[in-house]
């Protein structure tokens, strides 16, 4: 293990013993679902920037992999949704972080009815390696982790996950991302990179990654504004915004023509037809916005109709539509 994974340990070992709410500020509210009661510890954990439970996601009793299982709030959510024996694994590789987790749990059965520490199968293990048989799961997630990794331990660490996916699978992935340039001084200061701060990468370079790994699909359904880094409080010259971003990667197989990436795009079709269709399998009916792939996108506007409208990427995206 290199020395910025070392540094990331201890930090999460200390976080682990002393919960420390401003570690990380999630920016979506937690999950509110009919029978579930939430530890108050596991809030005061939730070392994430975003959410990965998506009920979408989360159908017919699905078997769930979660990697950086911090206070266990997230692993008690995904059980919601997959009430069986061992239905949600929890891998982490601070043997602190997953005693405090396996504690958390215990305090959540006697909150939950419903909810039995059966359903959970805690492991100790890196997202560099998983502990996990290949093509065993249907949803794996990690929220705020990935960010910390260079650029090369990351590629491993969406392999990884590529892997132990079923074919069709999901993996939600919950990350800082950044449109400017990270200073070496920040890239470079492994505390820093640790608190999933200075690991940021643009948007389109995190996607790069993703699809490089295999995946065929890629949803963006937020981004939001996250953090500043500030010239003063940070070793930087210039202010640098981070957003938060929630993407789903989808295990399919990969087109000839390449992924597609849905980052909130619509198709309006407004002219005086009773339909549009190109013959190549997008109909647009008039003016119902039909959410399309970025590359459906770049097909239809080449086009150059004056009766189809392309919107711009909103970074939005509620499922549906057309690749």
């Amino acid at each position: 293990m290199s020395n910025y994974l070392d540094t990331t340990v201890n930090v999460y070992k200390e976080a682990a013993l002393k919960p420390d709410v401003g570690l990380c500020c999630t920016t979506t509210p937690v999950w509110q679902l009919p029978g579930l009661s939430i530890p108050k510890i596991m809030q005061e954990m939730n070392y994430g920037c975003g959410s990965t439970v998506h009920p979408r996601d989360l159908v017919n009793n699905p078997k769930i992999l979660y990697v950086g299982v911090g206070g266990g709030m997230e692993v008690l959510q995904f059980a919601y949704f997959s009430r069986q024996k061992e239905g949600v694994v929890g891998i982490d590789i601070v043997d602190e972080m997953l005693a405090a987790c396996m504690e958390n749990l215990n305090v959540a059965e006697e909150q939950n009815p419903w909810f039995s520490k059966d359903f959970v199968s805690l492991r100790k293990g890196t997202a560099l390696s998983l502990p996990v048989e290949d093509a065993s799961i249907d949803v794996a997630a990690q929220n705020c982790l990935f960010n910390i990794f260079t650029k090369e331990d990351l590629k491993l660490a969406l392999t990884e996950m590529y892997r132990v996916l079923k074919p069709h699978g999901r993996l939600v992935l919950s990350d800082p991302v950044t449109e400017q340039t990270m200073p070496d001084s920040l890239k470079n200061d492994e505390r820093l990179r640790a608190l999933c701060l200075s690991g940021s990468l643009p948007l389109q370079e995190y996607l790069d990654m993703i699809t490089e790994a295999g995946f065929g699909t890629v949803e963006v359904r937020a981004k939001r504004p996250y953090r500043i880094l500030a010239p003063g409080q940070y070793d930087t010259k210039e202010l640098i915004m981070l957003e938060s971003v929630e993407v789903c990667a989808i295990k399919d197989p990969m087109p000839e023509d390449g992924p597609c990436i849905f980052t909130g795009k619509a198709a309006i079709y407004f002219g005086n037809e009773e339909y549009f269709d190109d013959k190549k399998g997008h109909v647009l009916m008039p003016n119902q916005p039909l959410s399309v792939c970025d590359k459906t996108a770049k097909v239809l506007a080449k086009l150059q109709r004056n009766d189809i409208f392309i919107s711009e990427s909103t970074y939005f995206y509620d499922g549906g539509g057309c690749c």
